[in-house]
């Protein structure tokens, strides 16, 4: 065509392509959706019961989202204070997980998918010691210093925890916000950890959740109500609960090949199953040679340590692990790591032995360390007041009433 030059038929050409770009974009927006008409999400009405014999939060699955607060008193605050607060922590709690405004909030719009949002509440050493000293268990007290380890005082023990899951980020952040705020004239944050497993979805229900090293994370948890009752609550419906914050090196792990990281682990990455075979929940045979008359599960793999020895059945608990990421550091790929959360009856006879074989000798210690340490009491579940909707009390009303009473629930 003469007269019209390379440039200018490919300018004629864009501005055409936009043309039709725009009314392509306007025709799709002709019927826009609206906030205003029902919302049929799956999250949308998925909600988790709080009130019952145990809190819930701990045998729930895993929800997408994790913020793990940690909280002390403030100078001020008595027994007293810490009653009331708990009775103003549990109402609100309450209201967020069943998708209802909390009577203190202002923004009802927030709260209306729940997506399976769960608050559990844990007390440290600090709460029995101003309250009811005589009640506290014996096993509320740091863990025992190991090797290795390199806690660092930023991610240490608190007065008090907040475990908010929710499958929806958002949900997840504005429970912790109003918490937060409800708790102001009583508390201070000490630290927040946020942690992350996968999408609600994203998975096949009761598929165990993997962990950034590539292997899945918690083959070993308890299944059953009955193994629940045998390794994680108290005759009182309350349980404990164990924080280690772990770095993971992610760039030297990387750099090993499969066959090496199954020999770290225990494990085969694509399944979970034991090196000797079968599938992810079969029992490994620790017995078993190769072609050249060796171990086919290292003895120092993580899952060979893990394992509770014949004469110690008890070792066992629930893992709820959450992974993180931050920033790395300058000339670093990565800064990540799991924040493992550990629940069971007893820590002194099930997590610390544990902990102590491992830290021990472990082959996964060359790419972990353990940088936080926190240990509390998780009150048993509570149930609604008497003459409100949801039921008549049969326990404690608000968490850790028998407790913060003196005993007298």
């Amino acid at each position: 065509m003469p007269g019209v030059s390379r440039r200018g038929f490919l300018k004629g050409t864009a501005g055409t392509v936009g043309v039709a770009s725009s009314g392509m974009l306007l025709a799709a927006c002709d019927d826009p959706p609206s906030n205003s008409e029902p919302n049929s999400e799956p999250l949308t009405e998925a909600a988790v019961a709080f009130d019952g014999e145990h809190q819930a939060g701990i045998q729930t699955p895993s929800q997408a989202s994790l913020n793990l607060a940690g909280f002390n008193l403030k100078d001020a605050v008595d027994a007293a204070g810490v009653a009331r607060l708990m009775r103003l922590w549990t109402e609100d709690a309450r209201e967020l997980t069943a998708g209802r405004n909390p009577l203190s909030s202002l923004e009802p719009e927030m709260v209306q998918w729940p997506a399976n949002l769960t608050i559990t509440c844990g007390f440290g050493q600090r709460i029995f010691e101003l309250a009811n000293p005589d009640a506290k268990p014996d096993w509320l007290h740091d863990i025992p210093t190991v090797p290795r380890e390199q806690l660092q005082a930023q991610w240490g023990q608190t007065d008090l925890v907040l475990q908010i899951c929710s499958d929806d980020p958002v949900m997840c952040a504005w429970a912790l916000r109003h918490m937060t705020r409800a708790g102001m004239d009583y508390v201070e944050t000490a630290w927040l950890q946020q942690g992350f497993v996968n999408a609600y979805g994203s998975i096949p229900k009761g598929q165990t959740p993997r962990n950034l090293f590539g292997q899945v994370d918690g083959t070993v948890n308890p299944q059953t109500d009955q193994d629940f009752q045998q390794q994680v609550f108290a005759d009182d419906g309350s349980s404990s609960l164990v924080v280690r914050r772990i770095t993971m090196d992610l760039d030297n792990w990387e750099r090993l090949d499969r066959a090496s990281r199954e020999v770290a682990v225990g494990r085969k990455l694509d399944d979970g199953a034991p090196l000797t075979g079968g599938d992810e929940y079969d029992a490994p045979d620790m017995e078993a040679t190769d072609e050249y008359g060796l171990p086919a599960i290292d003895k120092n793999s993580h899952m060979a340590r893990a394992m509770p020895p014949a004469n110690h059945p008890e070792q066992r608990f629930l893992r709820r692990p959450y992974s993180y990421t931050l920033p790395p550091a300058l000339g670093e790929l990565s800064n990540a790591g799991l924040i493992f959360l550990a629940y069971q009856k007893d820590p002194d006879v099930q997590f610390t032995p544990v902990l102590q074989r491992l830290m021990e000798v472990d082959r996964l210690n060359e790419w972990t360390t353990h940088i936080g340490s926190a240990v509390y009491w998780i009150p048993p579940g509570t149930a609604a007041p008497e003459g409100t909707s949801q039921g008549s009390a049969r326990g404690d009303t608000y968490w850790g009433e028998t407790v913060l009473s003196g005993g007298r629930g």
